[in-house]
């Protein structure tokens, strides 16, 4: 009796076949980089992606893990002398944070609002005073655009009215719900950087058993050279910016600028922002120094003496102090203020030189991510 093959069997077979041959060529072209590539540009699309689009969750964690990292050696430091349990400690730090940011604000909103007030008073005193020509050619403008609506209403007489409703959200109410939304994701970042000073280590302790022994050494190092990398810089940015922000609020007051003590303390907390708080602080200067003074010598008095003292202070004082631990170009620096400031808005720009100083560490002290920081160093 002959036997008949089975074609369930072969087509089985052949399938396997297949698939084993697919799988194979799909390893040998992981592994030789002509897959690699593409997969790692849409993970990063990917991680942008969601960045961008679930930045009402992801900005307040990762403000919470940036204070936490700034505030962890000050809680385990009055735990190791003074026996100080960390809920005391971090919750005295979390308290003075809030009411550092409150005074400021308080102090800082009272003289603005009266200055947005006479804003447009004195900028119109200001192009008058500066010649007649900007005025002329103001005026010029409102003229043609009058006649050319006039010409546009003869044309449409005869035709029947066209009803257009629009509806908008008016800016009172889009301000209040930005504002609310601040507040929220301030006050969530504020109670996840409490439970992050309380039982942060005990987390990170627990994450850094499950790994290999060699990984479990370069996860500990990377996080305590965040901490410390980023303690020293914001202790010795916030001096210098304590400093400039005094001197400049002394010069105010001698030439005779109102409220001298605001415009030196938003001197002082612009300089957080590298480059773009100086440039627009320098303009701002100028601009109420010229709506304000009579001389020109005493116009250019606060905006050259602020450029002045950041130009001194940023290039010799702070490189001297802690130029080796913020060793990255300032072109990269400049370039992350625009990346973060589009990716999270004005929160995404304050944060943008701790966040470079983390990935900076993070690079650093990853073997295969070196490469990569001996690109953005200086």
């Amino acid at each position: 009796m002959t036997e008949t093959p089975d074609n369930n069997t072969d087509d089985y077979n052949g399938n396997n076949s297949k698939e084993q041959k697919g799988r194979k060529l799909l390893r040998q072209l992981a592994s030789s980089g002509d897959l690699a590539t593409p997969l790692y540009g849409i993970f990063i699309l990917g991680v942008l992606y969601t960045l961008y689009v679930a930045h009402q969750i992801i900005l307040p964690i990762t403000l919470a893990v940036l204070t936490s990292l700034l505030m962890a050696p000050a809680v385990r430091g009055a735990r190791r002398r003074w026996r100080i349990p960390r809920g005391v400690t971090a919750l005295v730090l979390i308290l003075g944070l809030l009411a550092g940011m409150a005074g400021i604000g308080w102090a800082v909103s009272k003289p603005v609002m009266k200055w947005i007030e006479k804003a447009p008073e004195s900028m119109s005193r200001l192009l008058v005073g500066g010649g007649g020509g900007i005025t002329a050619s103001l005026e010029q403008v409102t003229k043609s655009a009058r006649k050319v609506q006039e010409q546009m209403e003869s044309l449409s007489e005869g035709d029947e009215p066209t009803k257009v409703v629009v509806q908008s959200n008016s800016w009172q109410q889009t301000l209040f719900t930005k504002v609310r939304n601040g507040l929220t994701g301030l006050a969530l970042a504020l109670a996840l950087s409490y439970f992050l000073l309380v039982s942060g280590d005990s987390l990170i302790r627990n994450f850094v058993r499950q790994l290999p022994r060699n990984d479990q050494r370069m996860v500990l190092r990377v996080v305590r050279d965040s901490q410390s990398q980023i303690a020293q810089y914001l202790a010795v940015i916030s001096t210098s910016n304590f400093l400039v922000g005094l001197l400049t609020g002394l010069m105010c007051w001698a030439v005779g600028l109102p409220s001298p003590a605001v415009w030196g303390l938003i001197a002082g907390l612009a300089r957080f922002v590298p480059y773009l708080g100086v440039i627009g602080t320098i303009g701002l200067l100028a601009v109420i120094s010229a709506t304000t003074l009579d001389e020109l010598w005493m116009m250019a008095v606060a905006p050259l003496g602020y450029l002045a003292l950041t130009s001194l202070v940023g290039f010799f004082i702070e490189p001297y102090i802690h130029g080796f631990r913020m060793s990255i170009n300032p072109v990269v620096i400049f370039l992350s203020i625009f990346f973060w400031g589009w990716l999270w808005g004005a929160i995404g720009v304050l944060m943008a030189v701790p966040l470079m100083t983390v990935i900076q560490v993070v690079l650093r002290q990853i073997p295969t991510l070196r490469p990569i920081y001996r690109v953005i160093a200086r």
